[in-house]
């Protein structure tokens, strides 16, 4: 509760958290908030490329659908792409980092340095190669984003661990014969828990945008799937005269995105005292 005071105290923190908050209730209820949800994914060349008015608030396409609705829909795609990643990420990187961090010896350096071997390949390459392999689609994108990410878990967790296992606490659990498994998943796991929350918050931010990069290069969501990705590719060659069929796919992108960068760094400096203190 402390934490959560601090960070509402932080008005970055919560603003991010703000937009966030907005995001998940836009994703909720997008097929009612979007005005023209059904007309979003079928094209009407009779109204292609307004510009924003009354009618269609950030204009039409090339293929005349709503901006505003596909934008709207758009939401609870990234939403849902981030989510996934995170959590297939963590099913793999925090039990890693959990076992490489607690044992010692040539099981901990082999995940180790096979967690390096995923961070030393930049992770859009990385997931452009793994989506090249697999047919294009929100699907492969999701795989590939989550191969890619999970050695940031682990890393950030056999930090913890490491940390951790020669914590008190640990010592006195394993005098009184508890087993390390117990240790480890009921002990050791809850205490590096604001960590991990912490970077699965900036990596949701992250997924998003490399999410919206894959869709952008043809690798992520395929047509007529309301991506914001997608959305800036195809207007490429509308510009600089259909200026709102690009901008305001970008600029829902960079809100999202920011929110939870803003939002991870407050949880980051909320959960570890000694960052606290260091700022007052």
């Amino acid at each position: 509760m402390t934490a959560l005071r601090h960070l509402m105290r932080d008005p970055v923190a919560a603003f991010g958290l703000l937009i966030v908050v907005f995001a998940v209730f836009v994703a909720t209820f997008a097929q009612w908030l979007a005005p023209f949800p059904d007309d979003a994914f079928e094209s009407n060349i009779m109204q292609r490329l307004r510009p924003p008015s009354a009618e269609f608030l950030f204009g039409t396409d090339n293929l005349g659908r709503d901006i505003f609705s596909r934008v709207i829909l758009g939401t609870r795609s990234a939403l849902l792409v981030a989510l996934a990643v995170v959590l297939a990420a963590m099913l793999i990187g925090v039990p890693v980092g959990l076992i490489a961090g607690w044992r010692d010896g040539w099981l901990s350096e082999g995940l180790m340095r096979f967690t390096d071997v995923f961070l030393a390949v930049p992770q859009l390459i990385l997931a452009l190669a793994l989506g090249q392999l697999l047919a294009p689609g929100i699907f492969t994108a999701m795989v590939a984003l989550a191969l890619t990410y999970w050695p940031f878990f682990a890393r950030t967790v056999f930090a913890e661990t490491r940390r951790l296992r020669g914590a008190l606490f640990v010592d006195a659990l394993a005098g009184i014969g508890a087993h390390p498994a117990r240790i480890l998943f009921l002990h050791v796991l809850p205490n590096a828990a604001p960590a991990v929350l912490v970077r699965a918050t900036i990596g949701m931010g992250f997924t998003i945008l490399t999410a919206a990069i894959l869709g952008f290069l043809g690798v992520g969501a395929t047509p007529p799937t309301p991506d914001w990705g997608l959305a800036v590719s195809e207007a490429r060659q509308h510009l600089p005269d259909a200026w709102w069929f690009a901008t305001f796919p970008g600029l829902a992108i960079l809100l999202l995105v920011l929110g939870f960068n803003l939002l991870g760094d407050g949880l980051r400096d909320a959960a570890d005292p000694r960052l606290r203190r260091s700022r007052h």
